[in-house]
């Protein structure tokens, strides 16, 4: 897309006599198309534009970013209506994010920022080392990609910089599919050190940013538990925890997957990690393989299942719920007693309660009796905003199978 021209005076757009200001002085990031005033003007206005949103009586709310084409017509970018979005207030955003991830993490393998809940509505930026995966999923961040890999080279020294402009979200803002290096090179997947593993991520043609860092602490939570015993581990994409169980010492690991270049990135990390003659690879779709190692009489101390988002959205949410019973059902008789099963939602649609229930009903349908030992979420890179619930999107349930 062009460039927008410099943001001399801001165009207004207004809320609707009969929208809530209140939710939206009061913080949430987000105006729906149904809560503002769209006519030929407003429609006129290039999606991407900040623009001042203003109550429908002129009070101002801040500066947002506009797309009339969006369900999210309006994110919001600065409290301050008479902000400027140029390098000076990117790199002030982006050295907040890295501040906290500094703290949390002793190496630069981190996500450095999770969209709204560090200030930069739509946009995810996965880091590893000196090369950062940006996400732009909205339309003020598409159009400003390049000056986004400037400022994280100046405040982060990232040298090379991927675009990947996939997913429902681009959709959603009416942006295109994309995946290119727009700074910098890359030659080949990203070797990157966690829980005593090594993983390896490709950047370009993995699933997402190419890694999972939202799952780290319960990677790490459950290798404790794995130790001296067999792990199952389904929807494994690049060895997740597969690789941090056999680098904790489980004995073995059979990991599941659907993608037959994500298994080769796990038999490789396997191989750096040193563990590689106790991984097993099976490309298999997950619910036939669980139903085979069942019929089988297989069992293992630790089972985990991660799958993709079965209810990314609500109207999905019926048919996600029952994915996740089915998941549990399958899962649970291959846990011999005394062992853990850990199940993972990152469906936005299915909330926490919702989730906990379907395994419930799948736990109780295959006559296991357990204790929730933990209910674990993303790490804290991936920090929610306090009015977004959107942005606590992952849910990890272990539980300990009691007979």
């Amino acid at each position: 897309m062009p460039p927008l021209p410099a943001e001399a005076a801001q165009p207004v757009v207004r809320l609707l006599p009969r929208a809530d200001a209140r939710r939206l002085r009061h913080g949430h990031p987000w105006a729906y198309d149904n809560e503002l005033v769209l006519d030929r003007r407003a429609r006129a206005i290039p999606p991407g534009t900040p623009v001042r949103l203003e109550e429908a009586e002129g009070r101002p709310l801040g500066l947002w970013a506009f797309n009339p084409g969006s369900r999210i017509a309006a994110r919001l970018l600065d409290r301050d209506p008479a902000a400027r979005i140029d390098p000076a207030w990117l790199d002030a955003r982006l050295t907040a994010a890295l501040a906290l991830r500094d703290r949390l993490y002793p190496d630069p393998f981190y996500r450095l920022v999770h969209a709204e809940a560090d200030g930069l509505p739509g946009v995810v930026i996965d880091r590893f080392g000196d090369i950062a995966v940006l996400q732009p999923n909205a339309a003020w961040a598409d159009r400003r990609a390049d000056a986004l890999a400037a400022a994280l080279a100046r405040v982060a020294g990232i040298r090379t910089v991927v675009l990947n402009g996939s997913g429902r979200a681009r959709a959603a803002e009416g942006l295109p599919e994309e995946t290119r290096v727009i700074a910098g090179s890359l030659d080949g997947p990203v070797a990157v050190r966690m829980n005593g593993a090594t993983y390896l991520a490709d950047l370009l043609s993995g699933q997402k940013t190419g890694l999972y860092y939202d799952q780290r602490d319960t990677h790490a939570f459950v290798a404790r538990l794995a130790r001296g015993g067999r792990v199952l581990d389904v929807f494994t994409h690049v060895g997740g925890f597969a690789l941090a169980a056999l680098a904790a010492g489980a004995i073995s690991a059979l990991a599941v997957d659907g993608s037959a270049a994500a298994l080769e990135l796990a038999a490789g990390g396997a191989a750096r990690t040193g563990v590689a003659d106790r991984l097993a690879l099976r490309r298999a779709d997950a619910f036939e393989a669980l139903a085979g190692l069942g019929a089988a009489g297989e069992s293992f101390e630790v089972v985990v299942c991660d799958p993709p988002a079965f209810a990314p959205a609500k109207p999905a949410l019926e048919a996600g719920l029952r994915a996740y019973e089915r998941l549990a059902r399958l899962a649970a008789p291959l846990v011999r007693p005394g062992g853990v099963l850990t199940l993972c939602s990152c469906s936005h649609a299915a909330d926490l309660a919702a989730f906990r229930a379907a395994c419930t009903r799948g736990l109780g349908r295959a006559g296991r009796s357990a204790q929730l030992i933990r209910t674990g979420f993303a790490g804290p890179d991936h920090p929610q905003h306090p009015a977004l619930p959107e942005s606590g999107y992952l849910k990890a349930l272990t539980w300990r199978i009691l007979a």
